[in-house]
């Protein structure tokens, strides 16, 4: 069987094997998805090893985007945008780097939540890896404006004049932040701390879809803050499965429906 992993540090908590392993059973394909724990210096040896046992392919989660990235030897424009690597697909002994975040980010948007992204007003949080994923699949979807806050104003911007010739893509502090948004979509790690971004309650309304990256059992702090102001509130789960998909259609050339399992995770999730 064509085998695949997610290699992380640490790895036990992933879900990835329990997706793929659903993608597979439902598109027909033979193939088998492990966790791989990569020691903290070992990353590049790790999928040097895999590789030589006739791996196809891999999954990459924190903290090795980063290296993936500088591992592959081609990129997809989107990982090469996003300067980081989620997703591996080993060919003749060669390494192809893309990165699904984005993608799946969009999809979940999209199609899940039904909300169109042309000529809409969107607030994209945080100036790190996250946002760097998400910048060219929500340009894509040709918004109206995609504006790019942050703490440190000056990260923003240089982040932003990366992309300016995708699509219209601005940049300022907290602070500065004016009027309401479509979509707010909170790629800063606050969540992980239970902390909120600093943003104004006048960036929200009643039309105003509220997305946090991070997902739980319980709505984040951000979420909550988004209903408070009378907005709508998704969580990344829809996210990680849409991304997952993803990776499985560049390996694999079918893309799975995704409801079924996003509905499994919800379930275990909420038990």
């Amino acid at each position: 069987m064509d085998a695949y992993v997610v290699i992380g540090n640490p790895i036990a908590h992933s879900k990835s094997p329990e997706i793929h392993a659903q993608f597979a059973a439902q598109t027909g394909q033979q193939l088998s998805y492990e966790r791989l724990l990569a020691p903290l210096q070992g990353f590049r040896a790790s999928v040097q090893v895999f590789m030589r046992k006739g791996g196809k392919g891999a999954n990459v989660t924190l903290p090795f985007k980063l290296e993936a990235h500088a591992l592959a030897d081609r990129l997809s424009e989107r990982a090469r945008l996003a300067g980081a690597v989620n997703t591996l697909k080993f060919e003749q002994g060669r390494i192809v780097g893309d990165n699904t975040d984005g993608a799946g980010l969009v999809q979940d948007i999209c199609i899940n939540a039904g909300l169109a992204l042309q000529g809409k007003r969107i607030l994209l949080l945080g100036a790190g890896g996250a946002s760097r994923g998400a910048l060219l699949p929500l340009l894509q979807q040709q918004p109206a404006q995609l504006l790019l806050a942050n703490r440190t104003a000056a990260k923003a911007e240089e982040l932003a004049q990366q992309f300016t010739e995708y699509g219209p893509v601005a940049s300022c502090d907290y602070a500065a932040l004016d009027g309401s948004f479509d979509l707010i979509v909170n790629a800063t790690s606050a969540s992980l701390g239970a902390e909120l971004p600093p943003l104004p309650a006048a960036c929200f309304n009643s039309g105003t879809l509220a997305y946090d990256m991070m997902y739980g059992r319980q709505p984040t702090v951000f979420m909550q803050f988004a209903q408070q102001q009378g907005a709508l509130a998704r969580d990344g789960l829809g996210m990680l499965v849409e991304q997952a998909a993803e990776a499985f259609a560049l390996w694999r050339g079918v893309r799975p429906e995704t409801s079924e399992v996003f509905a499994t995770l919800r379930r275990q999730l909420s038990e």
